[in-house]
């Protein structure tokens, strides 16, 4: 029944009048004398009240701004409305904005509800509508519409049938402007129906030519082919818009005329034969010959050539007996000469600025026309009609400029416009919480700014736009604000190639939007949880911690930083060398979190605290706040960027230094990297804040430790080259390879190598007070001008004592972490040494005081991360490390997996495993990544029961971890004497073994070519992302979607970043200064069972907002289209929602880059989706007539 009714409606669309019939196929010479009769005619009417036939009831047989722009002139008018709507638009403005409102073309798709001629007739003559105003679009310019209201006894208000039939008919419409004496462009004689007669008009007459729907405009069916070869692919689709638009495909041809100005001049005309113009519009701007910023009056535009269009177009309408209002649309080429086009026998979405520099109400003139008044009756007489300022128009649309236009649908979760004096708006769906549907055009709305002159029109725009905040969906505002700000633009030298030709409209910050992205983060950990695992059940209290006062006016006072800053490494270290007392580096803020809460701690948990250290810690010798594990935590768990973090802290810390870890050749990472990636990061590093580098390596491999070395010097930083430091000098009786001559030698290789300052690294804490008297005493009487920096673990809880110790070694600087961050995996207790080196020749000068007020922030602070914290399976220390000798950072670690898993009781198996794993491997020095290593082989071993026996004897037929087999191919380095060759002989067997620094032999990194990858994928992209990126790519990109996606989550307060906020309770956001944002949770909609989601609604600064969330947990019973996979190319997603046309590969093809796959239509318009890459189709995910929604997975192309 329904295609039944579809086929009547557009069965309609090729019946014409009897005139029409006439005019078109009686020849030229007929339908002149037609047209002239039709324009003699009406010269005996005159107005009176018998002519006049007032209107009472108006529909408007369109949708969205236009029929509210009618409603509203016909209710100024003391006119009822009608309205009517598709299924789609049960929820649309226009419907709500009408006296009446009715379903149209039920069962229908949503454009041929409003194409069923019958549908819309019926409806009107049974409320008894006295006319129908069509709009723009849609059945505007059919004829048979306008005949089939005046059959139906409703008054058209508009054009007579016959004058819409010759006039949308572009190639009568042609006829007519050569008989009244127009030029005109060279074009087809008639409407082409097929692809040979399009390509026999291109033969004949060359390229470039354009296609255009023969029976519809506004850009619909249009197509500019600068080939035969183009042709084919260009009709198709120009053929199969315009029948979806306009219910007709035939195509008119021209020949396209390159780079002219887009004229139109606005006319009307009465009963009695009067005809004026209302003047000129510019309408150059254009993109996909659909117009983007109209222009009134047009600039730089010759006095004698506005009169002279303004005359053609008078012509024209005369010749035809014009009635109602219309637009002659001429283009200029680049000597002035002008051609007709087409005339558009309705309102122009334009029309408001013809309304704006004239004071017409053309709205309401069509209206008192069709009535039967006249033009003089109306004061509309050419001489009084003038022009005054300058008006322009800017289509915001839902597009996205920098995807070539391309539509955006969703629901506008924010719409805040700009208003003010001289700006003028005209909408429809421009509110929160509107749909914006694929299935119509993508005008959102319009805005109309008036002013004295072209640039104060433009400055106003400008100012208008600015105050538009649209969230939901993407627009064109910041296109549009480039065109308003460009040169060419503000001198009205524009042409419809003016996109094209400017690229650098297309360059513009994209919309931050980050209280949106907030809200749609809060959102979704309100539904799913939290965004970054929470290892056990227990949950961060509500609180805030505050920081101590700090005098915020007063600067801090002068650190070792300023000495760094102004006098250079090597005086720096000299400086350090002469003071008296011990020096303290403050882990805090790195290490001691990384070994008690899983490296979890913040960003804005360490800003707040930072400018109390600024002011009261000025004499520290440095702050570790960075590398080693922090950097990629901060980016895969935490959601921040590592750089932010050194940027906010060394804003608020000025005056002490930065002291960063860095793994020799592995930078922050766990493998190898090529040389110019370690080199550029050091120095971005430095760049960003970073003062002291701590470079190690985790075997102490030489090679590997003068790349770090030479790296951090360059950048301009301290270098602070390590020895780690494994077994015991102490213990004479212990024979091992890591003897005190072992570790002096590696001293000598290091202060060659150019070290400032010399560390010993401790990182398993056993460093004995006993072996740190001989170690440092030992290393002060050979290198008496040299700093000594001394880091240790405090897992056996002899940390305070080996510190003290090595300070009366002749130790400059140790390292602690503030009590309630201390013990334990951590660091000796700051408060501890303090007090025990106080009236001593290595008092520090800290005052007990101070650290008090530090100590009592952290100690609140620390509950925030109560699921991360160690405490939950670790009571205490162990001195048995000093057998077992696992880092302090692993042992935490080790610690809970093994409880996690039920394997509590094991753990002691793990430690005794851990033993014998490092004994098979020679005896590493174990710190990242080789402790790694030889954790992994003692879980592999308690796991299987393994014995180090069983694993030398069966080691051939073991599957052993990868890390293993890596570390025996030489990927982090060797050890020193190398590893027992009878084990790695039998495990790397054939394998490729590295010969020397591992890094060596790999090419430098093309980070240009890295970055221009990365843009392709994420609109913001820092050069420090890029670095990020070739440390860890997979990270990286996971961390840049999910800030592109959240915003700035690092804003947020720990607790409610952890677990999201409460149902009912304010809570503040401070973006940046001056800016804070306030939110309250409000509630949490039940699942909906059709899309998987809930909603969610959040009050933002006093206004209702919610969010659509997927509810993952539900969705795992739920099926739906599969998506494509985010950063895999040849994972096809759909651009937008939208229902396939075509399909035009198969599986199993071999298709090229930029090969059309698919194309989609939607909004009326159609979009041909090529291939990303070069490859075969693995998949199709669609078939035709299917409907999509953005991202949906359309295809899978396996590259090659």
């Amino acid at each position: 029944m329904i295609a039944n009714r579809l086929a009547h409606c557009h069965g309609l669309a090729n019946k014409t009048s009897a005139v029409g019939r006439l005019t078109i196929k009686s020849g030229k010479s007929k339908a002149v004398n037609i047209h002239r009769y039709l324009a003699t005619s009406v010269t005996s009417y005159q107005e009176s009240d018998a002519n006049i036939k007032p209107i009472s009831k108006v529909m408007v047989a369109n949708r969205g701004e236009i029929a509210i722009r009618v409603f509203r002139a016909c209710t100024e008018l003391g006119i009822r409305t009608v309205s009517i709507y598709s299924e789609q638009d049960t929820q649309q403005m226009h419907r709500q904005k009408a006296d009446e409102s009715y379903l149209v073309g039920k069962g229908m798709s949503p454009v041929d509800a409003y194409l069923c001629i019958p549908d819309i007739v019926s409806i009107a003559k049974s409320v008894g509508v006295d006319a129908i105003h069509p709009g723009y679009g849609f059945l505007s310019e059919r004829a048979d519409f306008a005949q089939a209201c005046l059959d139906a006894g409703i008054q058209f208000i508009g054009p007579s049938p016959e004058v819409v039939q010759a006039m949308g008919d572009k190639v009568a419409a042609r006829r007519i402007a050569i008989a009244a004496g127009v030029p005109v462009i060279p074009g087809t004689d008639g409407p082409v129906h097929s692809l040979e007669e399009a390509e026999e008009f291109g033969a004949r007459h060359g390229f470039p030519l354009m296609l255009k729907a023969a029976y519809g405009g506004g850009g619909r069916g249009m197509r500019v082919v600068h080939k035969m070869e183009e042709l084919r692919d260009s009709f198709e689709r120009a053929v199969s818009e315009a029948q979806k638009a306009f219910g007709n495909g035939s195509m008119f041809i021209e020949r396209f005329l390159e780079d002219p100005r887009h004229i139109e001049v606005q006319i009307l005309g009465d009963k009695a034969g009067n005809i004026i113009h209302l003047y000129e519009r510019d309408c150059s701007i254009q993109r996909r010959h659909q117009k983007v910023v109209e222009i009134a009056p047009a600039s730089n535009l010759p006095i004698q050539l506005r009169r002279i269009l303004a005359d053609d177009a008078l012509k024209i309408a005369r010749h035809v007996g014009y009635q109602n209002a219309g637009t002659v649309e001429f283009l200029l080429d680049n000597e002035g000469r002008h051609y007709f086009i087409e005339v558009n026998s309705r309102l122009q979405v334009e029309h408001t600025i013809t309304e704006e520099v004239t004071g017409v109400d053309l709205v309401q003139a069509q209206i008192k026309l069709a009535e039967g008044h006249t033009l003089p009756g109306l004061d509309l007489i050419q001489e009084n009609i003038q022009t005054t300022g300058t008006a322009i128009q800017c289509r915001v649309t839902t597009e996205d400029p920098a995807l070539d236009f391309r539509p955006d649908t969703g629901r506008i979760e924010v719409f805040r416009s700009g208003e003010g004096m001289g700006i003028r708006l005209d909408s429809a769906s421009a509110f929160a919480g509107a749909l914006i549907s694929p299935h119509y055009d993508s005008l959102l709305v319009k805005v109309i700014a008036k002013a004295p002159n072209m640039e104060s029109a433009a400055r106003k725009m400008d100012r208008a736009l600015r105050e538009f905040r649209i969230r939901g969906v993407k627009t064109n505002i910041n296109f549009l604000l480039n065109v308003l700000n460009n040169e060419k633009f503000l001198n009205g030298n524009v042409t419809t190639q003016f996109i094209d030709s400017n690229p650098q409209l297309f360059k513009f910050l994209p919309s931050q939007n980050r209280a949106g992205k907030l809200i749609y983060y809060l959102a979704d950990v309100l539904v799913n949880g939290p965004s970054t695992p929470l290892p056990t059940d227990l949950r961060p209290p509500r609180i805030d911690p505050s920081p101590p006062p700090t005098t915020k006016d007063v600067p801090p006072p002068r650190g070792w930083r300023n000495v760094l800053v102004e006098e250079g490494p090597e005086a720096f270290a000299k400086a350090v060398r002469q003071h008296k007392g011990l020096l303290l580096t403050d882990t805090t803020m790195r290490d001691a979190h990384q070994s008690l809460l899983a490296t979890r701690v913040r960003t804005y948990d360490l800003a707040k605290i930072s400018p109390f250290v600024a002011h009261n810690f000025s004499n520290l010798f440095s702050v570790e706040n960075w590398g080693g594990a922090t950097f990629d935590v901060a980016m895969r768990f935490l959601h921040e960027c590592p750089w932010e973090r050194l940027r906010v802290m060394r804003e608020k810390i000025p005056n002490v230094p930065f002291q960063m870890l860095l793994r020799g050749a592995n930078a922050v990472g766990y493998t190898s990297y090529p040389d110019n990636v370690v080199k550029k990061f050091c120095q971005s590093a430095f760049d960003n804040g970073m003062d002291v580098f701590r470079v190690f390596d985790s075997m102490n491999y030489m090679p590997n430790m003068i790349l770090g070395i030479e790296a951090s010097g360059e950048s301009g930083g301290v270098v602070e080259a390590a020895i780690c430091y494994t077994g015991d000098v102490s213990n004479p009786d212990r024979v091992t390879k890591y003897d005190l001559r072992y570790y002096l030698d590696f001293a000598d290789e290091l202060v060659n190598a150019g070290t400032h300052i010399l560390c010993i690294k401790d990182m398993a804490g056993l460093l004995k007070p006993q072996a740190s008297k001989i170690l440092i005493s030992e290393l002060r009487e050979k290198y008496p001008d040299m700093p000594i920096h001394v880091h240790t673990h405090d897992t056996s809880g002899a940390g305070v004592a080996s510190m003290i110790a090595a300070a009366e070694a002749g130790a400059d600087i140790v390292d602690v972490a503030v009590d309630s961050m201390s013990g334990m995996t951590s660091q000796p207790s700051m408060g501890a040494l303090v007090t025990s080196l106080e009236r001593t020749p290595h008092d520090t000068g800290i005052p007990l005081s101070v650290i008090g007020e530090y100590n009592e922030y952290w100690d609140r602070t620390r509950e925030l991360y109560a699921p991360f914290e160690c405490t939950v399976t670790m009571k205490s220390g162990s001195s048995d490390v000093y057998e077992h000798e696992i880092p302090g950072g692993q042992y935490t670690n080790l610690h809970f997996q093994a409880h996690s898993m039920g394997l509590g009781a094991q753990f002691k198996d793990v430690k005794k495993m851990y033993i014998e794993a490092n004994k098979l491997f020679g005896d590493l020095i174990k710190v990242t990544p080789s402790s790694k290593v030889v954790g992994d082989m003692a879980q592999f071993m308690v796991q299987n029961k393994l014995t180090a026996e069983d694993v030398k004897e069966r080691i051939d037929e073991l599957s052993l971890p990868s890390s293993v087999i890596e570390m025996m191919c030489g990927a982090i380095g060797y050890p020193p004497g190398g590893f027992p060759e009878e084990i790695q002989s039998k495990i790397v067997k054939e394998r490729p073994v590295f010969e020397g620094r591992p890094g060596a032999d790999i090419p430098p990194a093309d980070l240009e070519a890295l970055k221009r990858k990365l843009v392709e994928n994420h609109v913001e992209v820092s050069d420090e992302d890029v670095l990020s990126a070739a440390l860890y790519p997979s990270v990286t990109d996971d961390f840049l979607r999910f800030r592109s996606k959240c915003g700035p989550v690092d804003k947020l307060d720990t607790a409610t970043f952890l677990i999201g906020p409460r149902i009912a309770e304010e809570f503040q956001v401070e973006l940046e200064r001056g800016k804070t944002l306030h939110f309250k949770a409000l509630a949490v909609s039940d699942l909906k069972e059709e899309t998987g989601e809930r909603e969610v609604f959040v009050e933002l600064n006093g206004q209702v907002r919610s969010v659509m969330i997927r509810d993952q947990e539900a969705m795992k019973e739920m099926h739906f289209h599969p998506k494509a996979k985010q950063g895999v190319k040849g994972s096809v997603g759909s651009p937008m929602p939208g229902d396939v046309v075509s399909v035009k590969v198969k599986v199993g093809e071999r298709v090229e880059k930029g090969q059309v796959l698919l194309v989609l239509s939607a909004m009326k318009m159609e979009m041909a989706v090529t291939a990303p890459v070069s490859g075969v189709v693995k998949e199709i995910a669609v078939e035709n007539g299917m409907h999509v929604e953005g991202e949906d997975l359309l295809a899978d192309i396996v590259e090659e």
